[in-house]
């Protein structure tokens, strides 16, 4: 039987509907940099204080331009407790925690949600618990170079991660948030930060491969991260998801390709923020 034929019987069967009838969920995935500095990246940029005035007035107009998408829900890098992935945080959320909070949850997620009167928002990040897999091994890579001699091979990628880095930092001295945000979110951009990733494949021999297994691990942190997103979303929802750049890639994969789902591009939008 043809593939077609296979798929066509599978959804008769399963009483599924033809999926252009279906009005699909739009994902608008805006990747950010960490206001508040954490430190938890392997190349971390060090942000300028985003309660400052001019700042503020920055992120008021990005709030607004965002508002343009009139997002149904808004989902960020935070975990829940909650059997329908409620970030508790918000509900105690005034706007005096602007002048306070540096987190991009809070600056731009919890910012926009007030202003649209929204009742929720939505942690959907995805964490080890107490025997789960490490979702980011690196430091398996770093051992294998050092015992293999490929130290080298490991310097010339932390040395690329690093070079962005400093870019951005460069770029923040004469740049709007909006028009960073312009530059980590651009198809070039993405498409450079997976690369390097990649690059990690070459970490690794024919029976050790923790370049691989790092690429793995990635994979499945961000495709749990979706997979949470699909658990709440409903037909029509218009979704902005508000997370580290290091996550587009995969993220607007999912968004792009999962059936009844739709992948919308967020520059325009910060475009309209920096004007």
């Amino acid at each position: 039987m043809k593939l077609a034929s296979t798929l066509g019987l599978f959804m008769t069967l399963a009483g599924a509907a033809p999926a252009a009838a279906a009005e699909p969920v739009q994902v608008m995935v805006l990747g950010t940099y960490h206001f508040d500095n954490p430190g938890l990246d392997l190349s971390n940029m060090t942000a300028d204080d985003v309660t400052l005035p001019r700042r503020q007035a920055e992120l008021q107009a990005l709030a607004s331009a965002l508002a343009a998408f009139k997002p149904t829900k808004i989902m960020v890098e935070a975990r829940s407790k909650s059997a329908d992935l409620a970030d508790a945080r918000f509900a105690s959320f005034t706007p005096a925690a602007l002048t306070t909070q540096k987190n991009e949850t809070v600056q731009i997620g919890y910012r926009l949600a007030h202003q649209l009167k929204l009742g929720k928002v939505y942690a959907i990040d995805e964490q080890p618990r107490a025997g789960e897999p490490d979702y980011f091994p690196f430091g398996k890579v770093v051992e294998f170079a050092k015992a293999n001699k490929r130290e080298v091979q490991l310097q010339e990628v932390m040395a690329k991660a690093a070079a962005v880095t400093k870019d951005m930092e460069e770029m923040q001295k004469r740049m709007t948030i909006a028009q960073l945000l312009i530059e980590r979110n651009r198809p070039g951009t993405t498409r450079k930060e997976i690369a390097m990733y990649y690059e990690f494949l070459g970490i690794g021999d024919t029976e050790q491969q923790p370049g691989a297994d790092l690429n793995a691990m990635w994979y499945l942190r961000n495709a749990k991260i979706f997979a949470k997103l699909m658990t709440v979303a409903g037909r029509g929802d218009r979704i902005l998801v508000i997370y580290g750049a290091g996550h587009n890639y995969w993220l607007r994969h999912f968004a792009s390709i999962t059936p009844g789902f739709r992948s919308v591009d967020p520059v325009p939008y910060l475009q309209a923020a920096s004007r």
